[in-house]
C-alpha cells in the first residue's frame, strides 16, 4: 500500500506520464474521494473528458446519471462517487471507436486507490475491462451472459454495459436491463448516497 494521503496519490496520478506516446498526450481524468461509497469502474475517458477533464462528460454520460437517477453536481461529487477508469487517459480512437484502456495504466495505479476508498459499498463495473478486472472468473463470458448473471454479485457489484449511444442496439435487444436492474440500481444509488448512510 502506498503511503501518505487519497489526495496526494491523486496528485502523483495526475503526473502519471506513463504513455507519454499517446495520440493527445496523458491527461489522467478521475475522481474520488475517502467516503464516496460507489464505485464506477469505466474503460478510459473519451476525448471530450480528455479536453474538460471531468469524466463522462459527455452522452455517456447523460445516459449514466439518467440510469442512476443523479444530477450532475451529485454525480462529480468525490464524496459520494469515485470514478477510477481503467485506463486514466484517452487512449486514442481506432476503426470502431475509441480504442482500449492502455495497459500499463491499471496495474500502476488502481491497486493505490482502490485501498484508499475504504467506505465502498458498490461497485459499478462497466463495459468488458472493468468486468474482466472486477470478475476475472468472467474473461470469457460474453457481457451479455455476466449482465444476466448480475444477481449473482448483487449488492456488492453490478456488470454492465457502457452507456454509449454505441450500445442503442444492445439495450434494444435486451430490454431486460433497463426493465430489470435500472430500478433496482437506483433505489442503491439512493440509500447510499443518502445523507447519514
Amino acid at each position: 500500500m502506498r503511503r501518505g494521503s487519497l489526495i496526494a496519490l491523486l496528485r502523483e496520478v495526475r503526473q502519471c506520464r506513463i504513455c507519454e506516446d499517446l495520440p493527445l498526450g496523458p491527461r489522467p481524468v478521475l475522481q474520488a474521494g475517502r467516503s464516496a461509497r460507489i464505485l464506477i469502474a469505466s474503460q478510459a475517458p473519451g476525448r471530450r473528458a480528455h479536453a474538460s477533464g471531468l469524466p463522462f462528460d459527455d452522452a455517456s454520460g447523460d445516459r449514466l446519471r439518467d440510469w442512476l437517477g443523479v444530477d450532475r453536481d451529485t454525480f462529480y461529487d468525490p464524496a459520494l462517487f469515485a470514478i477510477v477508469p481503467m485506463g486514466f487517459c484517452f487512449p486514442g480512437t481506432g476503426r470502431g471507436g475509441d480504442l482500449p484502456p492502455r495497459p500499463e495504466c491499471a496495474p500502476a495505479w488502481r491497486h493505490a486507490v482502490l485501498e484508499k476508498l475504504p467506505d465502498l459499498a458498490l461497485t459499478l463495473a462497466i463495459g468488458q475491462y472493468a468486468i474482466a478486472w472486477h470478475l476475472p472468473e468472467q474473461r470469457k463470458v460474453a457481457l451479455t451472459e455476466t449482465v444476466r448473471q448480475w444477481r449473482s454479485h448483487w449488492p456488492a457489484l453490478l456488470p454492465m454495459p457502457h452507456p454509449s449511444p454505441r450500445n442503442n442496439r444492445w439495450l434494444k435487444q435486451n430490454p431486460f436491463f433497463e426493465a430489470e436492474i435500472l430500478p433496482v440500481l437506483r433505489a442503491r444509488v439512493a440509500q447510499l448516497i443518502a445523507p447519514g448512510s
